[in-house]
Order: C-alpha cells, then sequence, then structure tokens
C-alpha cells in the first residue's frame, strides 16, 4: 500500500501534497477505463463488480482513506492530501462511489464514537470494499428533520429491539449494514433519548423495499424494521449519544465529503462546452450573448465554490470546528449546480441522431445530470433545513413567534 513507500515522486520543487497530487493525476490517468469516463463516447454504466474492483484499487494506490489511521486501512494523511487527491478525481468525469455511505459518513462515525472491536470489524472492511453500508436516517414524518423521528429502539437485556420505517435510504438493496438512527423515548423528547446502531442488513424482521426514482433507477429505499433485535454491541456510541453523533455525521457531511464537486461542476461545464464545439450546428449556440454571459456566471460560483472548499479545509487544519458553516457549502454547490444542470440541458435539448457521437453522449449525460439534480437541494438535509441553520446557528437571527 501506498502508506508503506516513499512519498510519490513528481518535479523536485514540489512540494509534499503538490507531488501527492501528481501521482493521483497520474495514476488516474493510466488506469481509469475509457468507458467509465461519462465524457468518453464509449461510455456504459460500470457493473458492481467493475466499480468495487475500481474502488478497491484506488485505495490501494493511496486515493482513498487518506485521513484514516493506518492502523484501520487508511493511509494517514491530512485533509491537504484528501483535498489534493479530489481535485483530480474531480477532474475526470469518473463513476460516484458505490460505497459513499460507509466511507464518508459510517467509518468517520465509528472512528469518533465506536469501540475499538467495531473499529477493526469494519473500518478496513469499508476501504477493501468488502462491505456497503447505508443511513437509516429520514423518516415519512419526519424528513430532514431528525428531530421528529419515530423509529423506536427499546432495550431488551443484553439487546435492543427496533420497530419503525426508514426512507430514501440510499443503497439499501445492496448494504450489509445500516447506520441507524433510532429513538429511545417519546417524539417528544426531540433531539433526547436518540441512539446510533450498526444494523446487519440481514438480521430478521428486515424488509427493504426499492424505490424507482425520476431518472428509472432504483438506488432508494424503503426499509421497514419489524421486531428487529441487534446486540448491545450493535450500538454506536452512548444510549443518548445518537443526536451528537448525527450532528457530527451530517457537518462532515455537508462539509467535507465529495470535496471534489467543485473541480467535478468545472469537468462538467468543459464537457458541455466540447460537445457543443463538437457539431457545427451546435457551436454556434456559444455565439450567443445570453449563453457567454450563462458560462461566466457559472465559471464565477465555480471559483466561489472552490474557495469555500479550500478555505473549509484551512480552518480545519488549523483546528477549527465547522458546524453550522457546512450549511453555506451545501446550500451553494446544491443551489448552484441544479440551476447548471438546467441550463446544460437547455443547451443539449437540439443534440439528435445526426449529431457527433460526443454531443450524443453529452446528450444522455447532462439529461441525467438534471433529472438527478432534483434532489441535490433536498438530501443532506434541504435548503429550506440549511437556510434555516445558517439563520439561527450562524447569523443568531431570533426566532419567530
Amino acid at each position: 500500500m501506498l502508506h508503506d513507500l516513499d512519498p510519490p515522486a513528481a518535479s523536485a520543487n514540489g512540494d509534499p501534497v503538490s507531488r501527492y497530487r501528481a501521482h493521483a493525476r497520474d495514476w488516474l490517468a493510466a488506469h481509469l477505463p475509457a468507458h467509465m469516463r461519462a465524457d468518453h463516447p464509449d461510455y456504459r454504466s460500470p457493473t458492481l463488480e467493475e466499480s468495487c474492483q475500481w474502488e478497491a484499487a484506488m485505495h490501494e494506490a493511496g486515493l482513498a482513506g487518506m485521513t484514516w489511521q493506518r492502523a484501520y486501512g487508511g493511509h494517514g494523511l491530512s485533509l491537504r492530501e484528501h483535498l489534493a487527491v479530489n481535485k483530480e478525481i474531480g477532474a475526470l468525469l469518473m463513476p460516484e462511489s458505490v460505497s459513499s455511505i460507509g466511507k464518508e459518513l459510517a467509518g468517520p462515525i465509528i472512528m469518533a464514537v465506536g469501540t475499538e472491536a467495531q473499529k477493526q470489524d469494519f473500518l478496513a472492511n469499508i476501504l477493501t470494499m468488502r462491505q456497503f453500508w447505508c443511513q437509516g436516517f429520514s423518516e415519512p414524518d419526519a424528513g430532514s428533520d431528525l428531530a421528529r423521528l419515530r423509529t423506536k429502539a427499546v432495550p431488551d437485556g443484553q439487546h435492543w429491539r427496533i420497530n419503525g420505517q426508514k426512507i430514501w435510504t440510499s443503497g439499501a438493496a445492496k448494504a450489509h449494514y445500516c447506520l441507524l438512527l433510532a429513538r429511545t423515548g417519546t417524539v417528544a423528547d426531540r433531539h433526547r433519548g436518540l441512539v446510533m446502531f450498526a444494523v446487519p442488513m440481514n438480521t430478521p424482521g428486515i424488509r427493504v423495499v426499492p424505490i424507482k426514482s425520476i431518472d428509472g433507477k432504483e438506488s432508494f429505499a424503503e426499509v421497514f424494521f419489524d421486531d428487529v433485535v441487534v446486540p448491545d454491541n450493535a450500538r454506536l456510541g452512548a444510549p443518548d449519544e445518537g443526536w451528537t453523533a448525527a450532528l457530527r455525521v451530517l457537518s462532515i457531511e455537508r462539509a467535507t465529503n465529495r470535496m471534489y464537486r467543485a473541480w467535478r461542476f468545472e469537468s462538467e461545464l468543459g464537457f458541455l462546452v466540447r460537445a457543443l464545439r463538437s457539431d457545427p450546428v451546435l457551436t454556434r449556440q456559444l455565439d450567443d450573448a445570453g449563453v457567454q454571459r450563462r458560462l461566466g456566471m457559472v465559471l464565477s460560483e465555480i471559483d466561489g465554490l472552490k474557495g469555500l472548499v479550500e478555505r473549509t479545509v484551512d480552518q480545519l487544519m488549523q483546528g477549527e470546528t465547522i458546524g453550522a458553516r457546512g450549511s453555506l457549502t451545501k446550500l451553494f454547490w446544491s443551489e448552484c449546480h441544479q440551476a447548471f444542470a438546467g441550463f446544460a440541458l437547455e443547451q443539449v435539448s437540439q443534440i439528435g441522431p445526426q449529431s457527433s457521437p460526443l454531443a450524443r453522449r453529452a446528450r444522455q449525460f447532462f439529461t441525467h445530470a438534471y433529472l438527478f439534480s432534483r434532489a441535490e437541494t433536498i438530501y443532506a438535509g434541504t435548503s429550506e433545513v440549511q437556510l434555516d441553520l445558517i439563520a439561527q446557528r450562524i447569523l443568531q437571527l431570533p426566532r419567530e413567534h
């Protein structure tokens, strides 16, 4: 593994982070198959097995688990190397991780509040793609307000008995474990009495019902828990520590996960321009003053998002906590990218069977991007929730009565 070797070679005058970024760029250029590049005419959606092999290879090359401790399969590096690698991942329109919940949410939580046995059982297996996780937070009557969740966990000797329902659970059909948030008291307790578990998905009483989304895929699901019994050692943290752990999950999700988004956003913009230029009819759209103005706005939004991400890394490296400020980043990228996806779809709407292969691929890509972007202002907390957090916890505005 990379942490057992000398730092990757690069230019003699490069600093360690730059050398690591150069390593990531060179490795991805040499190993990413053309059919996994969404901006390549030969692109096809990779199978789950192909995705697992690819992500395991990325981890072996030092491009995943950068900040995780070496004792748990990570590479023991800093957020600066993490960001450097993410910039190169974002520069390529490669597939999203099929194990993002495990790598970005479950893993950090287990490192923060898990026992040593839990760390040994789960962390390395997440990075090597031997375990998939789903996140059991959202509920039909609670949505983004986790303080209203109703799934109940009742102590039963050395076990817990769980009953309830989760919804919009990404990857539940393939997951081995669920990062589950449940309640030990009543809904009136709000944030008190919440408990978090690592629940094996093959536990009797768990039922997964796929949900077909607007793009025709079944990546989401409802998950029902009917008298599900789990041992106490499945609990992550103290019985009343669930809310604190949930806040940590969400602050991580909003502030530090998928740092490549700004650079991926930039790659998508470049793909759109290349696709239009590849066709003599479509290229005339780029001469339109309105289109040029919108492209300029997108570029400025990308630069703004890059600045937010880089500042977040600097603050974290200085020992600061991000907390509610993660809502600024989440609100900004989701609103901006959703608007860009709508603009891009307008530009590719005239692409037909006679257009260039690159243009036809762009129409497929941006049609899917537009449909998926409808959810970007909902998952990880809706825009309304982010605005409320910003108003209360950053601006400290008074509540209306």
